[in-house]
């Protein structure tokens, strides 16, 4: 399956994906750990064991760097 993915604020990419691939597998070919962002089809999140089934899909990174500067 060709999936083109969409990480927020970051880009857009394209995958080829096996027909059994779930979303957590798409978020890991992407680059991500499944816990780090999730997988939204048509704008709701979708669980990570769902296989794939949308043409396009957002990827939301959850987990992101902080800024250092410590400044207040």
């Amino acid at each position: 399956m060709h999936v083109t993915v969409e990480v927020v604020g970051e880009g857009t990419a394209e995958y080829d994906l096996p027909d059994d691939a779930t979303y957590a597998d798409l978020i890991r070919e992407a680059g991500y750990h499944p816990q780090e962002a999730s997988a939204l089809v048509d704008g709701s999140p979708v669980p990570g064991d769902r296989l794939v089934d949308a043409e396009s899909v957002r990827l939301l990174r959850l987990i992101k760097g902080g800024s250092t500067g410590g400044g207040a």
